[in-house]
């Protein structure tokens, strides 16, 4: 280190502090980097790799960014998975004595990023904690830029707790260290996130009860809530963000305190399988329930509005507030479009709280701000206009925050400039001071003539100007003629070959007053705007309170505009066990497939005579499309949506599950097969009665013995047992024999046209079964060789021969069993059951043994022949 020099050993004196993070490092102009830093920045951001002298033979690599365009960069090194420290120069470079005073003033990771490019993102960006002791465990979440903290209190169930944060989604998550080798850990860094493991000795259950008090206030109510586990996961979340920040007092909304039993739980697997909010097919625009059916107008809506389609609500009650809302902005249609109208002028108030809050808004953010808060007395009258229970909460929440509009109003210009350093930011009038300097700066060359012009009548000296130059400064200029006239309480300054030049006391004064006045005025300036942002920030509560007014009345006005847009209807919502659509229909797929009309389907479902559909019909036929269509529909009921279709009675469910194709998990070592177990395992141990469950194609990544007996098992389990309401596609015509062994399944078909060898996808579900999969078919219409569909058509021919459909033995006992699965046909079993090896001479034997292969093979024909026909 001693052969460095002093700017690098600086440099490597703080990177020591910082070794997990890339290191910005203020010079000038410029945020360098040096070494391996410089390296990875080069490489990733795609800038220049350079080198400095640091004291050694060899120079360390170097490689800068400009500190005005940072931002870009540093969410560029984020995004590519990595930390940054900010390192800023502390003190005036041209007043330093010897090397500048520097440190980190921050510290960047994906959990904590505060960005102009995340204000008007309809996307959250959480952070998560994670803490386990014993049989219980908690995850708390905060979005560092909007405030929005969640604390979930949770079993130690690491299924559960790993679906949990999926659906959260944050982009960073600590970890206890002692965790580090769990499946938990190994499942969580197998996603694209930050895992951070802390230090164990850093859990401080005392100094984390402080943290609180500290953040809080004397709010005993909201204290008492946290438990000694959802505080060390707090705690330790809050301990981390102060640190990340450099800051003292965080930016925090009250934690919202989360229990599996105020929510329908949806399931990581439901989520992708459904849709809701991610497309599973990334290159599809708009292939989710969120892209159907935002038509939020601000951004903190569209974050609400995403909340509520992961989190469907349970209570019948509470579900019904939500449906009379939008019910009543449907039928009074001026009022929705006087809302559309409103919300439309309101910028990210959230986002733009947290930039003030970090001090890290610029002028224009307060007039964004302004602008936003212009309209609120608007939707206030609004409001006025609507009766039922949720607006007329709205009305008593809502704050139209008058004060604060007025005094940004009166305190700032309604065109500033992008930033604090240029001035130009506080209106005329607003403060005295501001005013003369306002005055001067604005005035200068206009004082000075008049200053001219007073100086000539007092002397008498018509050809009295004042000048300036760099190195006396203002100057009075008297021509040697007239020296006589000069009055005494001139200072000479300067004499030259025809000219005197002097100076006065008022001149100056009026001199520093101009010098000065521009670094006084930016000086004044920004104090004011931290005044005016503190006001601000000390109405917080106040403000947040309106703001979430804001972001649900724009979820209600979304689902009333969707509603109207697509022809949708109030669903009833009550607690009983039926699940009634007349004509329902997929709300994705029929805006998506513009060029057919979609065929709409009914649904009956109950807890006894219909709690099973068991649904056959071809591949392409619709049955997936039917099944998601009904979850979709019940998902959007719970959210308080209006739902596509005729008709529809929800009595609520508590869970949905899907089982809706598989892929391979590689990253795990999982088949295809083991992951749909793992599924159908979930679904099975996690059901109740009050659940929905979807389950397409269960069995088919097996042999067609061990995939026929699990999907059966596994209708039996749920019929018995859990008694769920389920539909349940299938190719295994077999299983349409349950409608006849067990009382509350039913068997459904999707009908086809059939001409010849030609199908036409009808799309409807009718009452019954289909013995047959058309899958030759469906071949023939995805453009499969016409060789290959009539060799298949004569293979098909030649085993529907030698098959047959089903042996079975039930036994009499409450759960049906399934004991024989075969394909032989009983002519087979009666010969070979007759065989009396004793008396049989080997070519007995091989005689008997050709029959039965005959048999096998549809006919009396050898296999030559069979294949010479087929061929």
């Amino acid at each position: 280190m001693s052969d460095f020099t002093p700017m690098i050993k600086q440099y490597l004196e703080i990177k020591e502090q910082y070794k997990d993070c890339i290191l910005l490092y203020r010079v000038g102009d410029f945020y360098e980097t040096f070494f391996e830093d410089a390296e990875i920045a080069s490489r990733v951001l795609n800038i220049v790799l350079t080198g400095k002298d640091c004291g050694k033979e060899d120079r360390a690599p170097m490689a800068g960014i400009p500190y005005h365009a940072a931002e870009s960069y540093i969410i560029k090194l984020v995004d590519n998975g990595y930390k940054v420290a900010i390192c800023e120069q502390l003190e005036d470079p041209s007043k330093a004595k010897g090397l500048v005073k520097r440190d980190v003033v921050r510290v960047v990771t994906p959990g904590t990023i505060i960005s102009d490019n995340l204000v008007g993102n309809k996307d959250s960006n959480y952070l998560s904690s994670i803490y386990i002791d014993g049989e219980n465990a908690s995850v708390s979440s905060l979005d560092v830029s909007t405030g929005d903290t969640i604390i979930l209190r949770l079993t130690n169930d690491i299924d559960y707790i790993y679906d949990e944060i999926v659906k959260i989604n944050p982009s960073e998550i600590l970890l206890p260290r002692k965790l580090s080798n769990t499946k938990l850990f190994q499942r969580l860094n197998n996603n694209d996130r930050l895992v951070e493991l802390m230090l164990d000795d850093e859990y401080d259950l005392d100094r984390y009860r402080k943290q609180l008090l500290e953040q809080y206030g004397d709010n005993t109510d909201l204290i008492d809530k946290f438990d000694n586990v959802s505080l060390m996961a707090f705690g330790a979340l809050l301990n981390y963000v102060l640190d990340t920040l450099k800051i003292s007092n965080l930016y925090l909304k009250q934690p919202e305190f989360e229990t599996k039993s105020k929510y329908m739980e949806i399931d990581n697997f439901t989520r992708r399988n459904l849709e809701l909010v991610e497309s599973i097919r990334s290159n599809k625009n708009g292939s989710t329930l969120l892209n159907i059916i935002d038509r939020t107008k601000t951004a903190m809506g569209g974050r609400l509005l995403k909340r509520y389609i992961l989190n469907p609500l349970y209570s019948v009650n509470e579900i019904k507030v939500r449906l009379e809302a939008v019910e009543e902005i449907i039928i009074k249609k001026d009022l929705l479009n006087k809302f559309r109208e409103h919300l439309a002028q309101i910028y990210d108030i959230e986002r733009l709280l947290g930039k003030l809050n970090y001090n890290n808004a610029n002028p224009r953010d307060l007039i964004a701000l302004k602008e936003s808060l212009k309209v609120l007395p608007d939707i206030f009258n609004t409001l006025c206009g609507c009766e039922s229970d949720l607006f007329n909460i709205f009305k008593e929440e809502i704050d139209t925050l008058d004060d604060i509009y007025l005094l940004i109003d009166k305190a700032i210009v309604d065109d500033p400039p992008n930033t604090l350093k240029d001035g130009g930011i506080i209106k005329t009038g607003y403060n005295d001071e501001i005013d003369k300097l306002h005055y001067l700066t604005l005035n200068s060359k206009k004082l000075l003539m008049d200053l001219e012009q007073k100086e000539r009548e007092k002397t008498g000296i018509k050809s009295l100007k004042i000048g300036y130059n760099k190195v006396f400064g203002y100057y009075i200029e008297v021509t040697t003629k007239n020296l006589n006239l000069v009055p005494s309480y001139y200072i000479r300054k300067q004499t030259l070959a025809n000219c005197e030049r002097f100076i006065t006391e008022e001149l100056k004064r009026l001199e520093s007053d101009i010098t000065e006045a521009e670094i006084k005025l930016t000086t004044l300036e920004y104090q004011l705007f931290m005044e005016i942002r503190n006001k601000i920030i000390s109405e917080i509560d106040r403000i947040q309170k309106t703001v979430f007014v804001i972001a649900y009345l724009d979820v209600i006005q979304s689902y009333a505009y969707v509603s109207i847009e697509n022809n949708y209807v109030k669903p009833e919502i009550n607690n009983g066990d039926k699940i009634i659509i007349k004509n329902g229909r997929h709300p994705v797929i029929e805006k998506l497939d513009k060029k057919n009309l979609f065929v709409a389907n009914d649904v009956n479902l109950d807890n006894e005579n219909n709690l099973i559909y068991i649904i056959t019909g071809p591949n392409m036929a619709g049955k997936s499309t039917y099944m998601r269509q009904v979850a979709l529909i019940v998902i959007m009921a719970q959210m308080g949506c209006f739902v596509p279709a005729d008709h529809a009675i929800i009595g609520v469910v508590d869970k949905v599950f899907t089982r809706v194709g598989a892929s391979d998990d590689i990253s795990s070592g999982q088949s295809t097969f083991m992951v749909e177990m793992n599924e159908v395992a979930y679904i099975l141990k996690n059901a109740t009665s009050k659940s929905l469950i979807i389950l397409d194609e269960i069995g088919r990544g097996t042999s067609t013995f061990d995939g026929l007996s699990i999907a059966w098992a596994v209708i039996e389990y749920i019929s018995i047992k859990i008694k769920a309401k389920t539909l349940f596609a299938t190719h295994y015509h077999e299983l349409v024999k349950l409608e006849d062994e067990l009382p509350n399944v039913k068997n459904f078909y999707v009908s086809i046209y059939k001409n010849g060898d030609d199908i036409v996808f009808l799309r409807k579900i009718m009452k019954g079964s289909m013995s047959q999969s058309f899958g030759i078919q469906v071949a023939k219409m995805a453009g499969v060789p016409e060789e290959v569909i009539n060799k298949a058509k004569r293979l098909l021919k030649s085993l529907e021969r030698s098959e047959k459909n089903f042996n079975k033995i039930h036994e009499k006992s409450p759960a049906t069993q399934l004991d024989i699965f075969s394909i032989y046909t009983n002519k087979i079993v009666e010969l070979i059951k007759n065989i009396d090896i004793n008396t049989m001479t080997p070519l007995d034997a091989l005689n008997k043994l050709n029959e039965i292969k005959n048999l096998l093979t549809g006919g009396d024909q050898t296999r030559d022949e069979q294949n010479k026909n087929i061929g």
